[in-house]
């Protein structure tokens, strides 16, 4: 297959449907696309009913090209990640693994515009992260939440108001960032760097004031990231967590116990913030991004150096903190429904203490003058909506 021929492929099955954020080849299934979180059918011109095992390995050899890197990796493990452009607008995230024997192939679309914190709609404290001057940054969640397209609003936010020489190590590079008043290198993995632990060392002789990690993916990583943080430059990064404890249980997990207690003490030392995402179904059509914020204070600091109790957990602290732009995914979760672009039943299903969201929920609708019991006859009026609230992203395919 001709590198030509494959692009006029992918752009048809783009034209399919809206809020495509996936194109999905496999064995035995027709051309599919994610389209706001669900998979479906993309019918084209070539109508390819049922993917043959040759199909698929034609579309990715095709991504691979020559790189013979990529394809020592994928026959020595079973999948590689690569970057994909159709000319200069349109770029692909792709992973190719083997399965059952067979290729399959997922590509993620990223924007072609660089998004700002404004256009997400993501919470106002991310211009704050965007502000300091040192420490570590986590942006965590499952795959698909929407981590580095948050990473990016807060690069741009950096590149829109500092002069300052940004490095990002990504794999692969997703967004392209424009010079303005920052200086940005971007390094992509196999391309420029060959592991993120060896690219993290060179950038540390780089001089740079901010440092994008793509993700911190073992122990090493994690070791240099820290160091970069207490030496004085912004690290950012993402962890593949649901939500802060997480975060912090999955690093202290790259580590023995012996080491442990001194990385609690470094990751309280550091940590600036962690932002977790999920992406939930939206009332009205469409994906809501819900966010779980955490800083660092006092509290903050003692319950990573010592670890959670029953009298001190990151949850209570987190909802404690709410004036500072803090905010627990049951908060976010209240507030979405308060503002109409969540119904109750996803609110439940989504809630991490589902009793506090429903006691929540039932304060609104006293609130509204709802009657709680619908089992009284009586005929509800329709919630009145809300609007205002920036800090509910409505997340982009």
């Amino acid at each position: 297959m001709k590198k030509s021929e494959l692009d006029v492929l992918l752009q048809e099955m783009l034209e399919t449907h809206t809020g495509i954020s996936d194109l999905v080849f496999s064995v035995g299934r027709p051309l599919q696309v994610e389209a706001f979180g669900e998979l479906k059918e993309a019918v084209t011109p070539h109508e390819v009913a049922s993917l043959t095992p040759y199909q698929v390995e034609q579309v990715a050899l095709t991504m691979i090209g020559r790189d013979q890197r990529l394809l020592r990796t994928l026959f020595e493990t079973g999948s590689c990640d690569c970057g994909y452009a159709i000319g200069e607008r349109t770029r692909f995230r792709v992973n190719i693994f083997r399965q059952r024997g067979q290729f399959a192939v997922v590509m993620r679309k990223a924007q072609s515009e660089i998004p700002t914190i404004q256009s997400l709609q993501l919470p106002q404290v991310l211009r704050e992260m965007a502000k300091l001057k040192n420490g570590l940054v986590l942006v965590t969640g499952a795959t698909g939440s929407g981590k580095t397209t948050t990473l990016a609003a807060v690069l741009d936010e950096i590149n829109t108001n500092q002069a300052v020489h940004t490095v990002t190590l990504e794999d692969p590079i997703e967004f392209v960032h424009a010079h303005k008043r920052a200086t940005f290198n971007q390094r992509e993995l196999g391309a420029d760097f060959d592991t993120y632990p060896s690219g993290l060392r060179a950038a540390l002789r780089q001089a740079p004031k901010v440092i994008l990690v793509g993700e911190m993916r073992d122990r090493e990583t994690v070791e240099v990231a820290l160091t970069a943080a207490e030496t004085g430059h912004l690290v950012l990064s993402t962890l593949h967590t649901v939500d802060a404890g997480q975060s912090i249980n999955r690093i202290l997990g790259m580590f023995n116990s012996v080491e442990q207690a001194q990385v609690r003490l470094r990751l309280s030392d550091t940590i600036r913030y962690v932002v977790s995402q999920r992406l939930v179904p939206k009332q009205a059509g469409g994906r809501l991004l819900l966010t779980e914020i955490m800083g660092s204070n006092l509290r903050v600091r003692e319950a990573i150096a010592l670890g959670e109790n029953d009298n001190r957990t990151f949850y209570d602290i987190i909802a404690a903190n709410a004036s500072f732009g803090w905010m627990t995914f049951d908060q976010s979760i209240v507030l979405a429904f308060e503002a109409g672009l969540l119904d109750e039943e996803t609110a439940g299903l989504y809630a991490s203490r589902n009793g506090v969201v429903t006691r929540a929920i039932d304060d609104v609708k006293k609130r509204r003058g709802l009657e709680v019991d619908v089992g009284s006859g009586l005929q509800l009026d329709e919630p009145r909506r809300s609007g205002g609230f920036g800090f509910l992203g409505i997340a982009k395919s």
